[in-house]
């Protein structure tokens, strides 16, 4: 049984209770039986009357319960619409009660949701505004009046935030800017003189519109300042080169030129005015000084033309060098070729560095040409040798490499300009080989005159028979090689001893004079000749001997005859172009020299 029910029966069992006291005091008090049925009427009837209006109070709260669901449910669609969720819907069968409640305690969630979304929409559109009217560009589109979806904030949010951040690198990119056409104006003495410039310089950086109307607008602006900026410094520039250029001519000591230090630096209008003030005074000092100017200008002139590698024809091609009638005209003539001169150099010098430094490397080649001819460098020590040989190996890689390179940019630069670069009044690669073409007549040249002398003095061995020499005293050589050198020399002048005779260059057989060797006491030979004879012949020798150092191959000391290597050399009958092509022809003419070099020069100077 339920406590209500309890508490319904204990409620009858008071009222029959207190209906029995009433009788109890009606009886004790001697009421009449008509007064108890009216006293006993009266308390049923307040008693029916509570009654009643307890119940009509709680069908008045049945009422209430069963409106307020119905509009707590009517007005929760209505948010559930507004807030673009799901409809409520009530778990299982709820009492009035129960209903009433969960729908008012929804009911006042979705009321808060709606107000904090309605709140935030506010705050966005006023953040939007404010972004939009700075950055000029028209409002986000949505509808203020109406509840937004949490997708349109997330959306508003992300626009609001783009915002930000278009406004935070247009106002970095605007400062900037403004930073940097302050200068240009302080640089240039410019003055704002509209509108614009003046909202840019004068006025508050946040109240200015960040728009891209602006933006570009200033970045113009900062074009045209940094073009006349630059235009300003290089007019200072050139104003000061002029200057530097007219004190050199006219020899102007350094106190006049340090007075001028402080407008030799910067390009604001008053450098510029005072630099172009000094020019005009050295113009007029130069038209005073005419002669000393010109004369200048052609020392100039013919440095440039060496840098140039001009030859004697271009050279002489200006005509106005040589005049010695030093008058205004021939001043601008002179003045006119500097500056073609001048002007060709700079378009071509870094074609001019790369033929300067080839010519570098080229007379260095050919003194390492000279040093290897020279026979006294085989007893250096101190590994000088090896030294000269891996710095003459890394020059002849270097030469070649710089030759091809050279080859290339000069084919490519005449294809782009359709002419011919010259150096010294020829085609680049026509003179690198004519270059090695008289090297390579020099060598042969060089070679004859060496087998011409070496001929004169086995001839003169022929007639007079040898000399004897003494030898000077030789340098120290390391311990291994130079003992087997010794060696072979002496078993192979052993051999030329021991023989009567042997076979010249030229045929025939060359019998050596007893004068050449010493009797087996060891005394001086008896000498048949005068003595001013034996000078003569003697220095003779000496001179022969001296020259046969060079020889490539001795007949004394078993090397090749004279015509060998004659024939072998002029295998090298081709113009060389380029190092690499005469590199190979000439190691394959001096490869079967090099062991009886090195021999011929031991065995000498044994």
């Amino acid at each position: 049984m339920r406590r209500s029910e309890v508490l319904a029966e204990e409620s009858i069992l008071c009222l029959q209770k207190a209906l029995v006291s009433l009788r109890e005091i009606w009886e004790v008090i001697g009421i009449p039986e008509d007064q108890r049925l009216q006293r006993t009427e009266v308390v049923k009837k307040h008693i029916k009357d509570l009654l009643d209006m307890m119940i009509a109070e709680e069908e008045s709260l049945k009422e209430r319960l069963i409106k307020s669901i119905a509009n707590c449910q009517k007005e929760l669609a209505t948010l559930c619409r507004e807030l673009c969720v799901e409809p409520f819907q009530e778990e299982g069968e709820p009492t009035i009660l129960q209903l009433e409640k969960d729908l008012r305690t929804q009911v006042e969630l979705m009321r808060k949701q709606k107000k904090e979304r309605k709140r935030e929409l506010k705050l966005l559109q006023e953040q939007d505004q404010e972004l939009c009217e700075l950055l000029c560009v028209p409002r986000y589109d949505i509808d203020g009046e109406a509840v937004p979806s949490i997708e349109e904030l997330n959306q508003f949010r992300q626009h609001v935030a783009a915002l930000r951040e278009t406004k935070a690198s247009r106002h970095e990119e605007f400062v900037a800017l403004k930073r940097q056409i302050i200068l240009c104006m302080e640089e240039l003495d410019h003055t704002p003189d509209t509108s614009f410039e003046r909202d840019v310089v004068c006025e508050d950086e946040d109240a200015f519109c960040l728009s891209l109307e602006n933006i570009t607008t200033l970045q113009k602006l900062l074009q045209q300042l940094d073009m006349r900026k630059s235009q300003n410094e290089a007019a200072c520039e050139g104003l000061r080169a002029q200057i530097q250029e007219l004190w050199d001519r006219l020899q102007t000591p350094a106190e006049e030129r340090e007075a001028l230090a402080v407008v030799m630096t910067g390009s604001k209008a008053k450098v510029k005015k005072a630099l172009q003030s000094e020019v005009d005074r050295l113009e007029e000092l130069k038209r005073q000084n005419m002669k000393t100017v010109i004369e200048a200008i052609r020392a100039e002139l013919a440095k440039y033309w060496d840098q140039c590698f001009y030859s004697q024809e271009q050279r002489r091609a200006f005509a106005a060098y040589s005049d010695e009638e030093y008058t205004e005209t021939l001043l601008q003539l002179h003045d006119a070729e500097i500056v073609r001169v001048k002007s060709y150099y700079e378009f071509h010098k870094e074609l001019f560095e790369g033929v300067r430094k080839w010519e570098e490397s080229w007379r260095l080649f050919l003194d390492f040409e000279r040093k290897a001819s020279d026979p006294s460098r085989f007893t250096n020590r101190g590994g000088n040798l090896l030294k000269e040989e891996k710095q003459r190996a890394r020059l002849q890689k270097t030469l070649s490499k710089l030759e091809e390179e050279l080859k290339a940019q000069i084919e490519a630069w005449e294809q782009e300009h359709s002419e011919a670069f010259v150096v010294n009044g020829q085609r680049f690669m026509e003179y690198v080989a004519e270059q090695w073409e008289m090297f390579r007549l020099e060598k042969e040249r060089a070679k004859q005159e060496r087998q011409l002398k070496n001929k004169k003095q086995t001839e003169m061995e022929m007639l007079y028979g040898s000399a004897p020499r003494t030898p000077g005293k030789r340098r120290g050589l390391p311990p291994s090689t130079p003992g087997k050198v010794r060696k072979l020399n002496t078993t192979v002048m052993s051999n030329a001893t021991a023989n009567s005779s042997i076979r010249p260059a030229f045929g025939g057989t060359v019998y050596h004079s007893p004068v050449s060797r010493l009797p087996p006491s060891g005394s001086k030979p008896a000498l048949t000749s005068t003595c001013s004879g034996k000078k003569k012949m003697r220095a003779a020798l000496r001179g022969a001997d001296k020259e046969n150092l060079e020889l490539n191959g001795s007949l004394l000391s078993g090397g090749y005859p004279s015509s060998a290597p004659l024939q072998r050399n002029f295998s090298i009958n081709s113009v060389a172009s380029t190092y690499s092509e005469f590199a190979r022809e000439l190691s394959k003419a001096s490869r079967s020299d090099a062991t009886s070099r090195v021999l011929n020069s031991t065995n000498l100077q044994s």
